[in-house]
């Protein structure tokens, strides 16, 4: 297991979103064990893990698809633990879910369309549709294809649109990399990275691909078997031979490595 390197800034200033030990359940499996962590403005933060580390089922607790069984989730001055799906959106967070999960019956358009569902500013909304079109030229040129026919990375960019015409303050991307060839994750992380600069808009990404994920964002947790063991600034965990070794696949292969992984319990 990795060693426990949690490192926070003391300045509670600028934190868009504080989860505090929030735990939650899928039936009678904890999939989350008391999780803390913070999400400053403007930063993209990451969160890495193997599958079954509990990355999903945050994002999930975070976005109202699932209810926490304890603890917080501070935003906009107010705990929203618990709180419906709409109630989130509105309140300026949105979920781009693994596997991107488009509406394929539906045009490129009315997929897009749907993202604006709490908004009224029909001029606005229209104006949102050109800037996701900026960001996005091919799916301007399929804005009439239904989306269901979309390749994999057309989908995942019409899944990122959808999630930035509700104007959120904060986007939750889950494995937007999932997928995807290098070529296109390079593309589609290069976006979001532009997204964040441009309009703004703090991320919350969870990714396996850990090298990527690193390189584009600000400070990074890592979670393994619902808990986080680590979190530092990018930088510094891109050098952390913990991370290379387990996740950036430096002797991570090899059988002294897997029997590091299993020796190690410092973190508990």
């Amino acid at each position: 297991m990795l060693k426990q390197e949690i490192k926070l800034s003391s300045s509670a200033a600028d934190v868009v979103l504080s989860v505090k030990n929030l735990e939650s359940f899928y039936g009678p499996i904890m999939a989350i064990r008391g999780v803390s962590l913070e999400v400053r403005q403007g930063q993209i933060v990451t969160v890495l893990g193997a599958n079954g580390a509990g990355k999903t089922t945050l994002l999930k607790t975070i976005s109202g698809v699932m209810n926490p069984e304890k603890g917080e989730i501070w935003y906009g001055g107010r705990n929203i633990a618990g709180a419906e799906p709409d109630v989130v959106v509105r309140a300026g967070i949105s979920h781009v879910p693994e596997g991107r999960e488009v509406f394929p019956l539906l045009t490129v358009e009315d997929n897009l369309r749907m993202g604006s569902f709490v908004r009224r500013d029909t001029a606005g909304i229209r104006a949102d549709e050109e800037m996701v079109y900026g960001y996005f030229p091919i799916l301007a040129e399929r804005r009439r294809q239904a989306a269901g026919t979309l390749s994999g990375g057309q989908q995942q960019m019409l899944a990122i649109g959808r999630g930035l015409m509700a104007r959120p303050k904060l986007m939750l991307l889950d494995e937007p990399s999932l997928g995807l060839s290098p070529l296109l994750v390079k593309e589609i992380f290069t976006i979001v990275r532009r997204l964040n600069k441009e309009q703004g808009v703090t991320m919350m990404l969870v990714e396996q691909n850990a090298k990527v994920a690193l390189e584009v964002s600000d400070f990074g947790y890592v979670m393994e078997l619902g808990r986080i063991v680590m979190a530092d600034r990018s930088k510094a965990l891109l050098q952390s031979k913990d991370v290379q070794e387990f996740y950036l696949g430096v002797q991570g292969e090899t059988q002294r490595g897997q029997k590091r992984w299993k020796q190690k319990k410092t973190w508990r």
